[in-house]
């Protein structure tokens, strides 16, 4: 993996920052994608938040026929219960991380950061959040599904109590809502926290999501 941090477009607060969040799009978009709803959001001045979008690598997808895009890991099948690209998983969450720790080094600590993604940005919000060895403020995880098959063994006990947000399109044709329901009782199990809601939606993002969304983060920022 490269030293370089993943560029990234940044909004930041009218007074310096205090929290972060930082939120991954999904395959084939850039870090462009969710920075129009910020403004949408209703988060209060004096909570100093700052938004982080990253450009995911540019690598070939082999379900797009090999086609070179932004994406966190390949995807070589449809059904997204299968093998899963765990190197390019692990390579993508090393780079978030990476990007966790400048947001520490700008005086930002994770228990004030929430990592949020959409997708396959979603995944590895998940896969990661949940084994980052130390609290973060929470996890939203936006019509995705989980990756990588040792949750119980790998998760860290620091963030066994984070908040996790899920949210899913009903009429998703991308990412079927099973396979989020399927995320959502997997968490369960292990005893985490989901606020879990459905809209009705294809592989989007709704508004009542995004009301929602703002509320939560509101919520678990302050």
């Amino acid at each position: 993996m490269s030293d370089e941090l993943l560029n990234c477009v940044e909004i930041e607060p009218a007074r310096p920052a205090e929290r972060t969040v930082l939120w991954l799009h999904g395959l084939g978009a850039d870090g462009h994608d969710f920075e129009p709803i910020v403004p949408h959001l209703g988060m209060p001045e004096d909570l100093a938040v700052r938004f982080v979008f990253p450009h995911a690598p540019r690598i070939p997808v082999t379900i797009n026929m090999g086609l070179i895009m932004p994406a966190w890991y390949d995807i070589r099948e449809m059904d997204l219960r299968r093998e899963h690209d765990m190197d390019g998983v692990r390579r993508s969450a090393d780079q978030v991380r990476a990007l966790i720790e400048r947001e520490r080094d700008r005086g930002v600590p994770p228990e004030r950061i929430v990592l949020a993604g959409f997708s396959q940005g979603g995944a590895i919000a998940l896969y990661l959040g949940l084994r980052f060895p130390e609290r973060l403020a929470g996890i939203m995880a936006l019509s995705t599904y989980l990756v990588g098959e040792n949750l119980a063994e790998e998760a860290a006990e620091a963030n066994r109590s984070t908040p996790v947000f899920q949210a899913h399109g009903t009429h998703d044709p991308m990412v079927q809502v099973s396979r989020g329901e399927a995320a959502r009782d997997a968490l369960v199990a292990e005893g985490y926290s989901v606020d879990y809601r459905a809209y009705p939606m294809e592989h989007q993002v709704h508004p009542d999501e995004i009301h929602d969304i703002g509320e939560w983060l509101r919520k678990v920022l302050a």
